[in-house]
């Protein structure tokens, strides 16, 4: 018999629109969309899409209780034996959703649930534990990949078998007996580690990337200041296309016949926050009139000619490494002697 799917998909996805339409509430049609269609296509020998469930990012992340609850109502209404979310790459508010889904489904409905996220997407870190998550590529460009994963944890789960690969792990909690207890276990790893030798920790630990404070600035009146903001303050029209979330890259913007933004001249490409305060003024997100009045005051030595810009939304922790080693270097060789980092 086969095996009744319920697929959940944000508004781009579930073809209603970009992000002028991530404000819809939620939705259901029967049968498969978007990316439904390859998924059902490569499971469609035990398992068929009945039904899609769609939400804006936005309403979800900004309505979670209402929002889980009405998409739940709606995955329901199917009799489902499986729910698949996304894939949702690294889109924070995408990931989110399909987490909070996952979560809900698994606490209510006890249905398995299959998704696909990237590794950094803060969605699969809180929510991993409620689905079976594979792990993704940083875009939709890793689609053609994606899926067939997906499909793979589903036709197992169609056919009754155990997963136990193919998925990030949920992270749960296995009780096991050991012939010695955890105190002369705990004593032991220390002792090894004084002596310097080798051991094997029960609890790996996560690896943080620690930078050394530089020291402070000596005098801002000599000092050469250059601007650098991850809330995507760009030029009016956004000429470098950079990405609403999920940015590939940085754009690199004179400053030089720039004395204060205005909605003529600046906006910002951000899709993480609300932009109209920000379109209207983008001093409000990057400071440049204050800046250089207090140049003009003397208070600062002098201004970079130009200003850095990215989006912080979702962007890949490799990817905002690799845009400050480019933006350092360009800074180093101007003789910049500290930087004015803004967010959103």
């Amino acid at each position: 018999m086969s095996k009744r799917i319920v697929h959940y998909l944000n508004n781009f996805y579930g073809g209603i629109g970009g992000e002028e339409k991530a404000d819809i509430p939620p939705e259901k049609r029967d049968g498969k969309i978007g990316p439904g269609m390859a998924l059902e296509a490569q499971v469609k020998d035990v398992a068929e899409i009945v039904g899609t469930v769609i939400c804006g990012d936005s309403y979800f992340n900004e309505n979670v209780e209402s929002a889980s609850a009405t998409v739940l109502d709606m995955i329901k209404s199917y009799n489902p034996d499986i729910v698949v979310v996304g894939p949702g790459f690294n889109a924070g508010r995408y990931g989110m959703a399909c987490g909070l889904v996952a979560k809900a489904v698994s606490e209510n409905l006890g249905l398995p649930v299959v998704g696909g996220l990237y590794e950094e997407n803060p969605g699969l870190e809180m929510y991993k534990r409620y689905g079976y998550f594979v792990a993704t590529g940083n875009s939709a460009g890793s689609m053609r990949t994606a899926i067939p994963d997906m499909a793979k944890i589903v036709k197992a789960l169609a056919e009754g078998q155990e997963i136990t690969d193919g998925y990030v792990k949920k992270g749960l909690r296995v009780n096991y007996f050991s012939e010695t207890r955890g105190s002369k276990r705990a004593v032991d790893m220390l002792l090894q580690k004084i002596a310097g030798k080798e051991f094997e920790t029960e609890y790996p630990m996560p690896v943080f990337d620690r930078v050394a404070p530089q020291p402070a600035v000596k005098d801002m009146s000599k000092a050469r200041i250059a601007l650098v903001s991850s809330g995507g303050p760009v030029p009016k029209g956004n000429p470098d296309r950079i990405e609403a979330s999920s940015a590939s890259k940085y754009g690199k913007y004179s400053l030089v016949d720039i004395i204060d933004f205005t909605a003529d001249n600046g906006e910002t490409a951000h899709g993480g926050y609300d932009p109209v305060y920000a379109n209207i003024d983008l001093d409000r997100v990057l400071p440049v009139d204050v800046i250089k009045e207090m140049v003009a005051a003397g208070e600062i030595g002098s201004l970079h000619d130009y200003w850095y810009s990215t989006v912080g939304n979702g962007t890949s922790v490799a990817n905002s490494k690799a845009f400050a080693t480019a933006i350092a270097q360009d800074l180093l060789a101007d003789n910049v002697d500290g930087v004015i980092l803004t967010s959103t």
